[in-house]
C-alpha cells in the first residue's frame, strides 16, 4: 500500500546550536540509513537575522518502500493522543497543493528522544505529499 508519494524531513540549525546533535536527532527519525538506500541528505546554508549562518538539512524520500517504511517506524513513536490531534487537526495541516504538515520539537526530539508536536518554528519538519 502506498501511503504518499514522498515525504520530506528538514530542520535549521543556528551557529549557536551543536549541529552534531542536530544531525543525529534528524538522522534519528529515519529506521533505515540514508547512503545505503541511496537517499540524498542535502545541507544548504542561508543568512538570518544579524547574518548568522543557519544550515538547513533536508532528507526527501521518494521510493514507496522508504516512505512506507518512514511512516510506519513514525506513527510507532508518536502516542495515541498526538494521532488523535493530527487527526483533528487534518485540516489545518493540509495545503491547496495536498502536502501534509506536520512540526516536531526540535530540542525535545534532541534532548529526550521523545517525539513532541509544535507549532513553534524550533521543529523538525515533516511534509508528506499525499
Amino acid at each position: 500500500m502506498k501511503y504518499a508519494h514522498l515525504t520530506k524531513l528538514s530542520v535549521f540549525s543556528y551557529e549557536h546550536e551543536n549541529s552534531e546533535s542536530i544531525l543525529e536527532a534528524f538522522l534519528r527519525f529515519f529506521p533505515f540509513n540514508l547512503e545505503g538506500n541511496k537517499v540524498l541528505l542535502k545541507k544548504s546554508t542561508a543568512e538570518g537575522f544579524n547574518d548568522r549562518k543557519i544550515t538547513i538539512l533536508e532528507a526527501m524520500l521518494l521510493k514507496t518502500n522508504l516512505v512506507n517504511e518512514f511512516l510506519e517506524n513514525l506513527l510507532k513513536n508518536l502516542s495515541k493522543e498526538q494521532k488523535e490531534q493530527i487527526l483533528m487537526e487534518a485540516e489545518s495541516r493540509l495545503d491547496e497543493n495536498l502536502d501534509f504538515f506536520i512540526r516536531f520539537d526540535k530540542e525535545s526530539w534532541i534532548n529526550d528522544k521523545k517525539i513532541e508536536l509544535t507549532d513553534s518554528g524550533k521543529c523538525f519538519q515533516l511534509k508528506i505529499s499525499i
